[in-house]
């Protein structure tokens, strides 16, 4: 069963998936990790339904969004989730990224500002303070998998569930999604170089949660500890039982985070 209500944003080849609760409710976009879809926040639909109005974006050339056309590019998401907020009438919402997620949330909320309630970003790093030696760190490892990805799929899917998720359902549903990704969005991911550095640190007009689990790789937690420390007003929230997709290993604390960071009623 698909969360949500499936939606394609005029004029674009995104689709996204929406299920609204009473009127006056908060809004929550959230923005999948790399090689997915929406389908990785199914526990976040379940969770906050009737208490938030939910989106989940089909990042372009995952999922639902692989309709592209020429000149189409990650760079055009921070423009196509605003419009999906327009669209949708939500004046602004809590931003959540996962991994590929976060760093396009950070994209928005520098290009948006306006439109950020909050910002949770795990499994990322700051794209305003690029660390160089992270950056090749973790293009070199981003190579490596492409490179499995472009013999077989299912070489690629098996290695990937290893890093990015800790517990045995989590891993199970991430392979399944990453056999659906196609080889040809490959080339999509290559703009993603574009959005490091793009931006220059400014202060935040809204409260910023950064995230990994327990069990993500060591890069990851020191790129947490260094960001926090950039930004000392930050939140840093380490989920327990948890690896790269924090939200799929442990989504009750990480939806229990979420509400509390929100200010949502307990």
């Amino acid at each position: 069963m698909e969360p949500g209500m499936k939606r394609r944003l005029e004029g674009s080849p995104i689709v996204y998936y929406v299920e609204k609760a009473e009127d006056g409710a908060p809004w929550a976009l959230l923005i999948h990790a790399a090689f997915v879809d929406h389908r990785m926040f199914r526990t976040q639909f379940e969770g906050f339904r009737g208490r938030c109005n939910v989106i989940a974006v089909d990042v372009l050339g995952h999922g639902g969004s692989t309709e592209a056309r020429r000149g189409d590019s990650l760079a055009s998401m921070a423009s196509w989730l605003d419009a999906i907020l327009r669209a949708e009438g939500a004046e602004a919402a809590h931003v959540v990224g996962v991994s590929l997620g976060g760093v396009l949330a950070q994209d928005f909320a520098c290009s948006c500002p306006e439109r950020v309630t909050s910002l949770a970003c795990f499994g990322a790093y700051d794209i305003t303070r690029p660390d160089p030696e992270l950056i090749r760190a973790n293009g070199a490892a981003q190579m490596a998998m492409v490179g499995k990805a472009l013999v077989s799929m299912r070489w690629f899917a098996e290695a990937n569930k290893a890093i990015s998720a800790h517990t045995e359902q989590a891993r199970q549903e991430f392979y399944e999604m990453n056999l659906g990704f196609p080889k040809r969005s490959l080339r999509h991911l290559a703009a993603l170089g574009k959005l490091v550095g793009k931006h220059e640190p400014r202060p935040r007009s809204y409260p910023l949660l950064i995230g990994c689990g327990e069990h993500d790789l060591p890069m990851e937690l020191d790129a947490v500890r260094a960001w926090a420390t950039a930004e000392p007003g930050s939140e840093v929230l380490v989920v327990e039982g948890a690896g790269h997709c924090a939200n799929m290993d442990a989504p009750e604390r990480f939806n229990e985070a979420l509400a509390r960071f929100w200010g949502l009623p307990q």
